[in-house]
């Protein structure tokens, strides 16, 4: 139900607002939405009312009672009536604003009956979902080429159209369904913030903060991080897919099965050589942004290629990606055989030719 009804004055104060400008919200897609920008707007107008009032009375009172007509300035004391007016008159005004905005408040804090419960974890930079209800989860990470990103002194690939808004896995959810999102964080403070959605909730280490939506129509909506997290803040989008009943169904059926396909067992055996190829792929989804392609850093991101780090014990190695050492943040996200196969790379890869490699059941002994 919706916690603010339109009326007169509200349609009157619409007009004000225009739905695709670029000085306006996002198009609300979710009756929250709808009732955020029609306070805003109701707030707004109520700001130009008191404005013009004001400045009105007192822009005429200068001009009509100045000096050069004639008029001088009169002592005055306590006056009741103008002191009651000027206190009840803003009390009023206040009461006008408090009450819409107490009541959109309130709604957006009440994720009592939701139907879908997701788990939202930050990371840095990248967002990680649970589907509590369903028994999988998955990674949504910034697919935007690094080509694209680094051109600004006229290189490489022009811009694409979601530019830094692109993910290769959407939060994926079915219409006309209330879902509740429970956010967290595996290393410092980031906010899961949908515009469209009127959806903006930090995601703090060690607390489970929660909200929630209704999308009422299909589509891709899109937003990002809100909260300054680090280095690659602009570089972990939130992208939501909002699918019909039966659509959604079918991608939960077919995501439960390649959950179960692609589960890794920490107790597999693994070759040298499987492990480098899967750490391959582990390194350019999560490292190569920081370390680079080829292993030689950057900024405040040393240079794998012959470092203390990957060519020392390979202990030493592993705890660095479990704990995180200075900008670097801790990796205890990833699986057994992700943390495995991605130590296995950098040690034999970049010119470093150490030659050893760990399994997964040694990584989940090393967590312990």
């Amino acid at each position: 139900m919706r916690v603010w009804r339109s009326g007169a004055l509200l349609a009157l104060s619409s007009s004000f607002a225009c739905a695709n400008s670029k000085f306006d919200f996002q198009p609300p897609q979710t009756l929250i939405a709808h009732d955020i920008r029609d306070l805003h707007t109701w707030i707004m107008l109520m700001i130009v009312v008191i404005f013009c009032a004001v400045f009105g009375v007192m822009f005429y009172a200068i001009f009509k009672h100045r000096r050069s007509l004639g008029h001088e300035a009169k002592p005055f004391h306590e006056n009741t009536v103008v002191e009651i007016l000027w206190t009840l008159i803003p009390a009023l005004i206040l009461v006008g604003m408090a009450w819409p905005a107490a009541k959109v408040v309130l709604a957006q804090k009440d994720s009592h009956d939701a139907t879908l419960t997701i788990k939202a974890t930050g990371y840095q930079w990248f967002w990680g979902y649970d589907y509590l209800d369903s028994g999988f989860g998955y990674k949504s990470k910034l697919v935007t080429p690094r080509s694209q990103i680094e051109n600004y002194k006229s290189a490489g690939d022009a811009k694409g159209e979601h530019y830094l808004l692109e993910v290769d896995e959407p939060l994926v959810v079915p219409e006309k369904t209330k879902v509740r999102i429970l956010t967290t964080s595996n290393d410092v403070i980031h906010s899961w913030a949908m515009p469209a959605f009127g959806v903006k909730q930090d995601a703090i280490p060690g607390f489970i903060r929660d909200t929630w939506f209704r999308a009422e129509t299909t589509g891709v909506f899109r937003g990002q991080c809100s909260e300054l997290c680090g280095r690659d803040h602009g570089f972990m989008p939130i992208v939501v897919k909002v699918v019909s009943q039966a659509e959604y169904k079918a991608w939960v059926s077919k995501k439960q099965a390649d959950a179960k396909a692609a589960a890794d067992d920490p107790n597999k055996v693994w070759t040298k050589d499987d492990l480098i190829a899967r750490g391959q792929k582990v390194y350019e989804a999560n490292c190569a942004a920081c370390h680079k392609a080829d292993g030689h850093g950057g900024g405040p991101f040393p240079a794998l290629a012959g470092s203390k780090i990957a060519t020392g014990p390979i202990d030493g190695h592993v705890h660095i990606v479990l704990t995180g050492k200075g900008a670097m943040p801790a990796w205890n996200g990833l699986s057994d055989t992700e943390i495995a196969a991605v130590v296995t790379y950098e040690r034999n890869s970049f010119g470093n030719k150490v030659g050893d490699f760990i399994q997964p059941k040694d990584v989940k002994a090393a967590r312990k």
